[in-house]
């Protein structure tokens, strides 16, 4: 008949098998959480902070790990601040331009877009309200960057969706 040659388990490492299959079933039903960098004005930084704060929450829909900075450069420096920044966006898979009426005044926004694009990031924009800001950075329309309302579920559709279509790329 067939080779036995096996052994019966204990009642112990039964229930630790059966532990560690329910963690990762409960770590499968997980949402993924993605990488995210927040393109910004730095006048919008209480906003943003509300966005990061949204993020963490454990009762909201919407879920990111931020990748984008918390205080600005302390530099002069144009080359290393972009060198800075390009190792936050590359530590990112999608990155989210936060509209406002600030944006387009933006010494830095344009350039993340167009870094984190050549970086081959998917990238979106979000803005407050019913409606996207008239000034935003020319960038948005020349590069067809989706618009998304501040709302978490088309949030979360929308990160979701850039992050998988620049794997598709």
């Amino acid at each position: 008949m067939g080779g036995s040659g096996g052994r019966y388990l204990r009642k112990s490492e039964i229930e630790a098998l059966e532990r560690r299959s329910k963690e990762a079933i409960r770590e499968g039903a997980q949402p993924q959480r993605r990488n995210v960098f927040i393109s910004f004005a730095s006048d919008d930084i209480a906003l943003v902070n509300f966005l990061r704060g949204q993020a963490k929450n454990e009762n909201s829909n919407l879920e990111f790990i931020d990748r984008s900075l918390m205080r600005p450069f302390e530099s002069e420096d144009a080359e290393y601040i972009k060198r800075g920044i390009r190792e936050r966006i590359r530590q990112a898979s999608v990155t989210i331009c936060f509209l406002t009426e600030n944006t387009a005044q933006s010494k830095w926004v344009d350039w993340e877009i167009r870094e984190s694009q050549k970086l081959g990031k998917g990238v979106i924009a979000m803005y407050q309200g019913e409606r996207p800001p008239a000034n935003s950075p020319p960038v948005i329309k020349e590069l067809n960057i989706k618009l998304v309302p501040w709302k978490q579920t088309e949030i979360t559709s929308a990160i979701d969706q850039a992050a998988e279509q620049r794997l598709q790329q």
